[in-house]
């Protein structure tokens, strides 16, 4: 018999907006797994890896922006959590996870599958939550709805993340043959509403005087999904203001005109003159995590008079070390509130947007003119990429190659990454999630390390034809050959690149996916069109190259920058 307040967690769940839920098979979740695989309202879908599965729910919240509900048995599996419960916290995604465990008097008794549960995502955990064990006094079931809901509200608040539920069974886990569940439709359920953080009309007014002071500003996004509105109060500000916008690619602002993408080039430039034209009196910053060392290096050396960051609640970190001031509203409120701004023009603008068309101009050429590599194989793949899709950016050198070479605005791309630790351990996964969750065409650019890594985010039974993989296979953690302190020491091959050769061919088969390889530029450019054709189907692209050859062009590209800067 499966107890109550267990089939009443599925319920609340459901009531609250949940949509998707990722179990994982066991037996002490049972209970668990049946009330959500039964309900009519949560589409539920099993995967077996629980690191897997965790990236893929952590996919699924971050591109539907409500929480995934994550299912797991006792033991390991719970651990097995950790690395995409790590990148939501850091990434501000909602996920609530429950874990089945042994009732306590279990615990270290050498029972199997019994870890220590309570707590065991640390500090990596907006919230941790612990089921009671005896459910018949009907405190127990009032105190059980009300976790729930509080979980779930806690998990969307500002900044969003995950919230950890340990629930603690004891047998028996199935019900008995033919007995239907029971759905509580008077379940308690405890809504929250949000503190909309808009800037006040005196705020603004404030902000406005001071803004007069300095007389060049630098707006810098940070990581952000994609946002029309705040694009729209963002391009209202800078049109009044005269501010200066650089956003990386995974700040989803690429999509307007006068941002500037080629930051990454731009900061190169060896010339102090030039870099002092550049240097902002106001800096304001909104978003999460920057890609480009550059723009970090280049913000601390050249700090601003003043630093403005704009974030509703939570800790905020100081990039920059230049913080001065902390703004609690939207980045949305902000910009609307101040669009009335106007300010002389002080050919700040135009400073910046000289080096950007020369900038972009020289990546242009660059990637058209020069022999087949990395840099240039992604050019390819970046400027094919179907309108109105979405992109995953793995980490290690698919996120800073892509972040090097920008998206254009007319292309209204989507772009993900998981920048909250950086790890290259769930990035397959976490695109599985996000084409589950999207109609749009859904592609991963990532390496060779980091598809190989994450084989098991395709073992299931749930690919859609809309995902797209593009592997960039140099057979090694070619990063490594590009760091100045790896690539000189002997030990490089072996203990850093890591190489191997394996190929994604029987992956592609295994998991029935389309497979196409190529090794030149020729071969991409005939590829590409029908591997994004809407009809193609899921499917793998190999674009193989040479790490040593990579890393040469490489050098080769940075010369040349310096040379056209």
């Amino acid at each position: 018999m499966v107890l109550q307040p267990v089939v009443n967690i599925a319920e609340i769940c459901a009531r609250k907006g949940v949509v998707n839920v990722v179990l994982s098979p066991g037996s002490r979740c049972a209970p668990l797994t049946i009330a959500f695989a039964r309900h009519p309202k949560l589409t539920v879908r099993t995967v077996s890896d629980e690191r897997a599965a965790a990236f893929i729910a952590l996919g699924m919240a971050q591109t539907t922006g409500r929480p995934t509900v994550l299912v797991c048995t006792s033991g390991t599996a719970a651990l097995n959590y950790a690395p995409a419960v790590a990148e939501a916290y850091f990434l501000q995604v909602p996920l609530l996870v429950l874990t089945a465990d042994r009732p306590p008097e279990w615990i270290d008794q050498l029972d199997g599958q019994t870890i220590r549960q309570q707590q065991v995502y640390g500090q990596h955990i907006k919230r941790s939550f612990d089921f009671p064990v005896a459910l018949e006094h009907p405190d127990a079931v009032w105190h059980t709805e009300r976790m729930v809901s509080e979980a779930l509200n806690e998990a969307v608040a500002f900044p969003p993340g995950p919230v950890h539920i340990n629930v603690p069974l004891r047998e028996p886990f199935y019900p008995a043959d033919g007995e239907a569940l029971q759905y509580d439709e008077q379940v308690k359920v405890i809504e929250e509403d949000h503190n909309p953080y808009e800037l006040s009309q005196m705020q603004a007014l404030k902000f406005e005087q001071e803004m007069l002071y300095y007389k060049r500003v630098l707006i810098v996004a940070g990581q952000e999904n994609h946002d029309p509105k705040l694009l729209q109060s963002l391009q209202t500000f800078i049109s009044s203001t005269g501010a200066v916008a650089v956003g990386d690619i995974i700040s989803n602002t690429q999509q307007l005109p006068g941002v500037v993408r080629h930051h990454d080039a731009i900061l190169a430039c060896p010339d102090p003159e030039k870099m002092q034209a550049l240097q902002p009196d106001l800096l304001i910053t909104f978003g999460k995590s920057i890609i480009s060392k550059s723009l970090k290096l280049y913000l601390r050396q050249y700090k601003p008079k003043a630093h403005w960051h704009i974030q509703p609640a939570g800790q905020v970190a100081d990039t920059f070390q230049s913080l001065t001031r902390i703004i609690r509203c939207t980045p949305g409120s902000f910009f609307r509130s101040m669009a009335g701004c106007t300010r002389e023009d002080s050919g700040y603008i135009k400073a910046w947007a000289s080096i950007e068309i020369k900038a972009g101009n020289f990546l242009k050429e660059f990637s058209t003119v020069a022999p087949y590599s990395e840099l240039t194989a992604i050019s390819r793949v970046l400027k094919t990429l179907p309108k109105q899709s979405n992109l995953h950016l793995a980490n290690s050198m698919a996120v800073r190659y892509a972040n090097i070479l920008a998206l254009q605005p007319q292309q209204d791309v989507q772009v993900y990454a998981n920048r909250g630790t950086s790890g290259i351990d769930g990035s397959t996964s976490t695109t599985v999630g996000c084409a589950l969750s999207s109609k749009r065409i859904t592609t991963l650019l990532t390496g060779d390390m980091a598809f190989f890594y994450d084989r098991n985010g395709l073992w299931h039974n749930y690919l859609s034809a809309n995902l797209r993989i593009v592997i960039i296979n140099n057979h090694a953690g070619g990063i490594f050959r590009l760091i100045e302190g790896p690539k000189r020491q002997p030990e490089l091959e072996e203990y850093f690149e890591t190489r191997q050769q394996l190929d994604a061919r029987n992956t592609a088969l295994d998991f029935g996916l389309n497979y196409t390889a190529c090794q030149s530029l020729e071969e991409l450019e005939q590829i590409l069109p029908a591997f994004f054709a809407p009809d193609a189907g899921a499917g793998i692209l190999e674009i193989f190259t040479n790490s040593k050859s990579n890393a040469a062009e490489f050098a080769a590209y940075k010369q040349a920058l310096l040379k056209a800067l």
